[in-house]
């Protein structure tokens, strides 16, 4: 059987996102059995923003002007992230339309496939991802400005204070970081397919590689070798 080109791509691209994907369904697999052993957990679940959004509402006169702060902060950081995610997508729309010879990778230099439809289906696949990031970025700063007002809603009696509820308004900053999250990972991804302009081998080499990285940054370690849960077991932490 004679070895083929495309034959590397059709291996490790597809290996490079079974990896990644499978350390995230293990980290929502920690986040659901162990939310208080990851960064995740501990911040998008009911147990850190819920209570300050709590905190916020009941005693708006003295902490309007320090919720509006944070929430600037959030709002300007996702920015950042959807500006950066759609200049890089306008960047690779102009490539791909172009007839540049930028967009032919060097093939003496690259292993895999460097077919037309091979070139265009890399461009497109990177383009698709960072264009995800941005609507998900442009969703966070969305729930993230509604917020910003409501939260600062006198509860005044009335039809309203039924509605405008420190449930409510969590619900909604819950969406937005969860947003927020998802374009992080999203932009994350799209690394590894960069390099898959320059052959497979890099992508497989770069999944690999962001997996202990995301791991030190996801997970939350103990001094102790056991903590305690939210129901008061004991809970063995990674």
């Amino acid at each position: 059987m004679e070895w083929k080109e495309y034959y590397l791509d059709v291996i490790l691209v597809p290996l490079g996102f079974l990896v990644t994907i499978s350390y995230h369904v293990f980290l929502c697999y920690k986040v659901r059995t162990q939310p208080l052993s990851t960064v995740v957990g501990v911040g998008t679940n009911a147990y850190g923003r819920r209570f300050w959004v709590t905190a916020i509402i009941k005693d708006n006169d003295k902490k309007n002007i320090l919720a509006v702060q944070t929430l600037r902060n959030t709002i300007m950081g996702s920015t950042l992230m959807a500006t950066t995610s759609i200049l890089l997508s306008a960047g690779l729309a102009a490539v791909i339309s172009s007839t540049y010879s930028v967009k032919k990778p060097l093939n003496d230099a690259v292993y895999g496939a460097h077919g037309n439809f091979m070139v265009a289906l890399k461009y497109v696949t990177i383009f698709c991802m960072f264009l995800f990031s941005f609507l998900c970025h442009s969703l966070c700063i969305r729930f993230i400005n509604q917020v910003n007002f409501l939260i600062n809603t006198p509860l005044v009696p009335g039809p309203m204070m039924n509605v405008v509820t420190p449930e409510y308004v969590s619900e909604l900053l819950e969406k937005g970081f969860v947003m927020n999250t998802v374009g992080n990972r999203a932009f994350y991804t799209a690394f590894p397919l960069l390099l898959w302009i320059f052959g497979p081998i890099l992508v497989f080499l770069c999944s690999v590689s962001l997996v202990p990285v995301l791991y030190n940054l996801d997970f939350v370690e103990t001094s102790d070798s056991k903590g305690k849960g939210c129901n008061g077991n004991d809970r063995d932490y990674v």
